[in-house]
Order: C-alpha cells, then structure tokens, then sequence
C-alpha cells in the first residue's frame, strides 16, 4: 500500500500542472483595438462611448473654458488665470505645434507652407487682430479650413496658453516705446543701463575705456612669444631686462625696469 501510494504521487504531481497548463493565458479571449467582431451587428469591436455617460475626469461643464463659447457665441476673455509661466508653456507648444505652418513670428510662412503647404493668414492681418479668443480655441480644437484639429494633441489648457503666447505676438507688432517699463528701454536702443552711466560718473568709479567708435584692437595673432626671466640687475635695454613675453622686435623700445636706491633714506 505504502509502496503504491509512493508511486502515485508524482504522477499526481504531473496531472495537476498539465491540468494548469491551458493556452488561455497566452492565447486571451480578447479583441485587439479595432479588430473585426462577428457577436456585434456593426462587426466594430471597438464599442462607441454609451449616451448620457462621462468618463472619469471628463465633466466639463465650463463651457467657456471647455468650448470657447458661451450661449453659441465666442469670448472675448480667458476662462483660465494666465500668468508668464503660462505664456512660456504657450510659446514651447506653439513652436512645437503651430510654427511649422505659421512660423515662428506668426506671419503665416513656416516651413510646411514654403515646401508646398497651403499658405495660413497672418496673425497681424486686421481680422486676425480682431478675432476674438473663443473663436482661435474654436478653430484648434475643431480645425479650420486646410488646419486640422489639434483636439488629440494639445489639451484644453494648453490651447488657452497657446492663444495667449499668439496675443503677445500681436501685441509685439503694434507696441510703442511708451508701452515699454523705463528701466528697460535703454535696451532697445543699445544704450547702457541707467546704473551703469550713474556709476560711471561717481568720482570713485575705475577709468572708463576711451577706445573711439571706429578704434579697433588689434587681432591677436595666435602666437605666444617666449617668457623671459627679469634680471633687475641686467644693464636697461637688454634682453633679460625686457617684461614677459616683449621680444627686441625693431621699433619697440625698451623698458627701463633698473632698480636703484638712489634717494632713498
């Protein structure tokens, strides 16, 4: 008995793992996306979203902020508080997504429509500069004309902060001096900060430099000439008496570093 107990056990053993070994773990009674279903009337395996249902995080019921509109009619505000680190995301997307067809300056010549493309309008056409910000999320999020949606790609946020970066761009176009703080206008024209002219003048302040407009340094050559060891107590003008690196070309004169006591007490 013993003995035939011993010898059932392995194969005990063995029935059970092939009793686990079934291919549905490898092969899954699943559908791959977008395969062909013969149980479903439509044959679409991938099921449309069921009526009257949201996915989660997916209630958007700002309209404004979600759709651009508000009554069918486009805003003329931003739904979201855009600061500078929201203008700095807008232009990093608007250089990934939007410069190929309307450039980096926004003048509709990115290098899309250069190869071919059909050509946008420029964002400093009078009806561009007039459009209001609805309608520019309206047209990313729904394409318009020759432009796609962008829908997939840029999410509601980041279309807000795109449209911001675009209105900068505008507002760069038609910006006076005046609209410019004081302190930093000196820029625009080349000039030197205010403190750095103030400075300048302080009796107190190093020797400014007094090379003309049309004065300039001479190129170096790229040669480093020999240093040579001073000797303070070799006669003036000869080669051990001259500074670091003054070779006797002709025409240069000697400096006369001698060191006397002469007068001293």
């Amino acid at each position: 008995m013993r003995n035939s107990l011993s010898s059932a056990i392995p194969l005990i053993v063995v029935t059970l793992f092939l009793g686990a070994c079934r291919r549905d773990m490898q092969d899954q009674p699943k559908y791959k996306p977008l395969a062909e279903s013969n149980f479903f009337a439509d044959h679409r395996s991938a099921r449309p979203m069921v009526d009257d249902t949201v996915p989660r995080g997916f209630l958007r019921t700002d309209l404004a902020r979600y759709t651009g509109k508000m009554n069918g009619a486009d805003i003329d505000y931003f739904p979201i508080a855009i600061t500078r680190a929201d203008v700095e995301r807008g232009r990093d997307r608007f250089n990934i997504y939007c410069s190929p067809c309307h450039s980096r300056l926004g003048d509709g010549n990115g290098l899309i429509v250069k190869r071919g493309y059909r050509n946008p309008p420029s964002y400093y056409s009078d009806r561009v500069m007039k459009g209001k910000v609805g309608h520019f999320f309206d047209v990313v999020t729904n394409g318009f004309g020759a432009m796609p949606s962008y829908a997939t790609r840029v999410n509601p946020d980041d279309r807000w902060r795109i449209i911001a970066y675009i209105r900068v761009l505008q507002f760069s176009q038609t910006a006076t001096v005046n609209d410019v703080p004081q302190e930093d206008r000196n820029q625009l024209t080349g000039g030197a900060p205010a403190t750095t002219t103030a400075a300048a003048s302080h009796p107190n302040s190093p020797p400014q430099s007094t090379v003309g407009p049309n004065e300039v340094p001479s190129p170096f050559s790229g040669v480093i000439p020999p240093a040579v060891p001073f000797n303070p107590n070799a006669p003036s003008g000869t080669e051990s008496n001259r500074p670091y690196g003054q070779s006797g070309a002709p025409g240069v004169l000697p400096v006369d570093t001698t060191v006397t006591t002469e007068g001293a007490k």
